[in-house]
């Protein structure tokens, strides 16, 4: 049966790959038709690219290849998204799993957790403004408020239906409150807060964006405003798609966690 699964998994990888021949297609029809449209609010690829190379990618070799800019504007944007992410996530799986094991508090908050979450983050930047003024604190705050509820929502789910089969186990082991949240109640949920940390990776990243358009004096959403109030197109399409790129690139960081820490359920699984 082993063999067969990795078989079948390599065969679902190589018809993924097979389908990556559309990316060159795609990117060269963009740059045929743009070139001809001579549009100016959608510039080619190939101008874009050299933008972005230009802004952040033109540096020394002993600074990695980034730019002065790039130092002023992607490391505090990072370091933003990082901080508020790892709130986020900390305090969305700690209340998170002690609501899914309390059915009695569970009952008295959840009403105020949907009502939370169904304000839109960005509904709440001008209350943010006049908590935290303009700066970090105030991005970290929309970061941090944008992200927390699909963490929280899947660690409440995930451990609120744990097997009864497991507890009883622990029960008969005379686990401990502690043993039994470790052993039992955390990995038994760890799927469902997975899912939950995948979905605000990307929540994080708009957030970040979001924040930086309103107050901010770096970062790349302040960049991206600054090349749309100059009408700087090409800057603006390179700070987009920079953006995509990162998307791209902390989602594929966190799959591959994800599978090592996970790599017991899918083995379970298969």
């Amino acid at each position: 049966m082993a063999p067969h699964a990795d078989g079948g998994a390599g065969v679902n990888v190589v018809r993924r790959m097979a389908w990556y021949w559309l990316l060159p297609v795609a990117v060269a029809i963009w740059e045929l038709a743009t070139r001809s449209a001579a549009a100016t609010y959608f510039p080619p690829p190939s101008l874009i690219v050299g933008r972005l190379r230009e802004m952040w990618f033109s540096g020394p070799p002993s600074r990695g290849f980034l730019t002065e800019e790039a130092v002023a504007d992607l490391l505090p944007s990072l370091a933003r998204l990082f901080t508020g992410w790892a709130v986020a996530c900390a305090a969305g799986v700690l209340f998170g799993v002690a609501l899914g094991r309390s059915y009695r508090l569970a009952g008295l908050v959840e009403p105020l957790l949907h009502f939370g979450r169904s304000v839109p983050p960005a509904a709440l930047l001008p209350v943010f403004l006049v908590l935290f003024k303009v700066g970090t604190p105030m991005q970290l705050a929309s970061i941090v408020y944008g992200v927390v509820w699909p963490v929280l929502i899947n660690s409440m789910d995930g451990a609120r239906h744990v097997d009864r089969g497991y507890l009883e186990t622990g029960a008969v082991y005379r686990f401990s409150a502690w043993q039994r949240l470790t052993r039992v109640v955390l990995p038994a949920a760890a799927p469902k807060i997975f899912a939950g940390l995948r979905l605000s990776v990307s929540l994080a990243l708009i957030m970040m964006v979001i924040s930086e358009l309103v107050g901010s004096s770096e970062g790349i959403g302040h960049r991206l405003l600054e090349a749309q109030s100059q009408f700087d197109i090409p800057a603006m399409w390179a700070g987009i798609v920079l953006l995509g790129l990162l998307g791209i690139g902390l989602n594929a960081a966190f799959l591959g966690v994800e599978r090592l820490v996970l790599g017991w359920h899918r083995g379970a699984r298969a």
